[in-house]
């Protein structure tokens, strides 16, 4: 019997359970409106480390390690590491990952790379290729604007499209018993290119990926926005989450009541310098992981679509003037209810 539902969606029968998460932020992030639902706020961005990109790595590796440690089990218990970041060659997941005793698939998505990793970790539960996996992803303020922008040291002007690289990293267990929340359709997303060139703005280049996978996940399930208690994009920010619940009115569905974006969500704009708002890897990670999935836990949510959006650039297209292909994969998870 197919396991698919519709074009572009997988429904989880065995539903994997996410046992344990953990979110660790920078202290910029631990600043901000939801400081309470991080597990770990570091004081020092460099987090003891000489460079910005040793540093996500060791963020990554402290995230695995605590979820590993808050499940009750042990390394060698874990069948997949399922991981990426924003960095060439996921060199953040790849350095964390040396000292980790599990076998290890590296991801990128850009900032999509939490919900791609959870539907690759999910989907290896599902169909009983592993008992236990591991999702995670990062990111890191400054080694993101020195790969893709411009060194700090250079002072650059942020322009108000703009939005500020979470630092941070959020690892998800997942497994196949227990009384936790699980995930029940996984929908992958298609590249939308509507050639947006402007790397200050990425949250025009992802919405229209955010409208196409939420519309495909909609007709696929049979589902409407109105059946989730919460519909969470990953990093769109304050402009692309307008654009977003605008675009998607053209397919008759309505955002207005239960939707945020973890990069709107993040960060105070109006106190903490942000512009328009959150967004990297670890944007949408350290938000499923602590706000999202600790309101789960509550009772709080039942029904959460998270939709990560990636921005599939690099800094060599960038320089030779290409396009921004966007990207946004669909979660549903669910805990408690019908």
């Amino acid at each position: 019997m197919t396991k698919r539902a519709g074009s572009q969606t997988i429904r989880l029968d065995n539903k994997p359970k996410i046992i344990a998460t953990t979110s660790i932020v920078g202290p910029k992030e631990g600043d901000g409106p939801l400081k309470d639902y991080f597990d770990i706020i570091l004081e020092d961005d460099l987090n003891g480390e000489d460079s910005f990109e040793k540093a996500e790595s060791s963020i990554m590796y402290k995230a695995i390690k605590e979820t590993i440690k808050k499940a009750g089990l042990k390394e060698q218990d874990i069948h997949y590491l399922v991981a990426g970041d924003l960095l060439n060659q996921t060199a953040a997941s790849n350095f964390a990952a040396r000292d980790i005793d599990i076998p290890f698939l590296g991801l990128y998505g850009a900032c999509s790379t939490m919900s791609e990793s959870l539907a690759v970790a999910s989907l290896l539960i599902d169909a009983d290729y592993a008992d236990y996996t591991i999702a995670a992803t990062s990111s890191h303020f400054s080694s993101a604007e020195r790969q893709f922008r411009f060194p700090l040291e250079m002072g650059s002007q942020r322009t108000p499209t703009a939005q500020w690289t979470v630092t941070g990293s959020g690892a998800m267990l997942l497994g196949k018993n227990g009384n936790f929340p699980y995930i029940t359709y996984v929908t992958l997303g298609k590249i939308k290119d509507y050639g947006q060139t402007d790397a200050n703005d990425m949250g025009s280049a992802m919405a229209p990926a955010a409208v196409d996978t939420l519309k495909q996940h909609f007709l696929d399930t049979g589902r409407s926005p109105q059946d989730y208690d919460l519909i969470a994009t990953g990093d769109l920010g304050m402009l692309g989450k307008k654009i977003t619940i605008e675009l998607i009115k053209e397919y008759d569905y309505d955002l207005s009541e239960n939707y945020i974006d973890c990069g709107d969500e993040i960060f105070d704009k109006e106190r903490q310098n942000v512009q328009c708002g959150g967004s990297g890897c670890g944007c949408s990670a350290v938000v499923s992981c602590g706000y999202i999935y600790k309101n789960m836990l509550k009772g709080n949510f039942k029904k959460v679509l998270l939709v990560s959006t990636g921005a599939l650039m690099s800094p060599t297209t960038s320089l030779q003037g290409e396009s921004i292909p966007g990207i946004a994969h669909a979660i549903s998870i669910e805990f408690g209810g019908k």
